[in-house]
């Protein structure tokens, strides 16, 4: 089974695939590989999750706000693809998660994108990752997430 009929099973639909918010572009390919710049979590009605993980944002929230980075990321690479069938294997991530001091648990956060993407496709979703915690991101954003995939 593909990854769009995957969503379909899933009963998932993508958000529009984000503008960026400065002198940058959501996509780019270079070979096999696309490199998708940092998203961050926008909820349905366009607002974006903000606060800090551990004081705004419990771990759950925070979870959630990480999906919703996935979905986000999930439609640029469909915008860049035409098809989310063009990638092959998610091949890393590299999530960061807007800290209060002393909070420790950014897996688990990412693990809200993480679980996605092998939701979407597989065992093809399954890849490397890096999990950190940051003291600020922009616009307070809750997280911000970067991912490489193996597209073809």
């Amino acid at each position: 089974m593909g990854a769009e009929d995957r969503l379909i099973e899933l009963a998932l639909e993508l958000p529009d695939a984000p503008a960026p918010v400065g002198n940058y572009v959501p996509a780019v390919r270079s070979g096999p590989l696309l490199f998708l710049a940092g998203h961050g979590p926008v909820r349905a009605d366009g607002t974006m999750v903000v606060g800090k993980v551990g004081r705004d944002l419990d771990v759950a929230a925070a979870r959630e706000a990480a999906r919703l980075v996935g979905l986000g990321l999930l439609a640029t690479m469909r915008a860049e693809l035409g098809s989310l069938d063009g990638v092959r294997r998610v091949v890393t991530v590299l999530g960061m998660v807007n800290c209060a001091p002393g909070f420790n648990q950014t897996p688990v956060v990412i693990d809200g994108c993480s679980d996605l993407l092998v939701d979407v496709f597989g065992e093809s979703g399954r890849h490397a990752r890096s999990a950190v915690g940051m003291a600020e991101l922009p616009f307070d954003i809750a997280v911000e997430i970067e991912l490489v995939a193996e597209v073809g």
